[in-house]
């Protein structure tokens, strides 16, 4: 999950080499914690955060092949 966030967010930004990704597994749940720089912030949360909830989605659906729940947190 965690390299599927990576790819995604350095897509979308002007400074790919500042995205990082942290991930926190507890048992089913795994928790990511993406960090861009804040230039970048507006691009992938995007208009109404739409960006932002298409990443989710994409991210639950991966997890769900693997009986996992994924959340995903943009921390600036």
């Amino acid at each position: 999950m965690k390299e599927l966030v990576e790819v995604i967010a350095k897509s979308l930004v002007d400074y790919p080499e500042q995205v990082t990704v942290d991930e926190i597994i507890d048992g089913n749940h795994v928790l990511l914690k993406l960090r861009v720089a804040s230039a970048d912030m507006g691009k992938v949360i995007g208009k109404q955060g739409r960006i932002a909830k298409a990443m989710r989605t994409v991210v639950k659906a991966a997890a769900s092949c693997e009986n996992k729940k994924v959340t995903v947190d943009i921390i600036e």
